[in-house]
């Protein structure tokens, strides 16, 4: 069963992604993010300039080819069920990505917005009454420590 955890309280949804997502490639993780295309649209132009000394590799699942595309570390896919791996999963959009299921683990990315914080209620929600065990990592609480 997929592994779910939820990030609250993220200050800068597109930075923490990128710290997330160099952490996640330093340790040889593959990783599909999924988004509405406007975020995944900057979150691409933001691993490119996130850090002046290393290159966060990436592609797109529309763009690349299949030789790049099962490559790529991280991949980011307007839909997951279009993804080459089924590792983490990492959701930065509103929606419940559309086969999340496949994946071993499931990262949601929330921010401090009480928009977003709605729409990720009403996703824990759905992760809840499916019976997946959730984690909370609340970045405040954190912060506050």
């Amino acid at each position: 069963m997929t592994e779910v955890a939820f990030h609250f309280n993220v200050p800068d949804k597109l930075g923490y992604a990128c710290r997330l997502l160099r952490k996640a490639a330093g340790t040889g993780s593959k990783v599909v993010v999924t988004g509405e295309a406007e975020l995944l649209r900057a979150l691409d132009t933001e691993l490119w300039t996130f850090s002046a000394l290393e290159f966060i590799p990436h592609c797109h699942a529309d763009t690349a080819d299949a030789r790049v595309l099962s490559a790529s570390p991280i991949v980011l896919a307007d839909a997951a069920r279009a993804a080459p791996h089924q590792e983490v999963l990492v959701n930065l959009g509103g929606r419940i990505p559309d086969g999340f299921e496949r994946f071993e683990r499931l990262i949601e990315v929330v921010t401090q917005d009480d928009g977003d914080r709605q729409q990720a209620r009403a996703r824990w929600k759905h992760y809840a009454d499916r019976g997946y065990a959730i984690k909370r990592h609340d970045l405040a609480a954190k912060e506050g420590a």
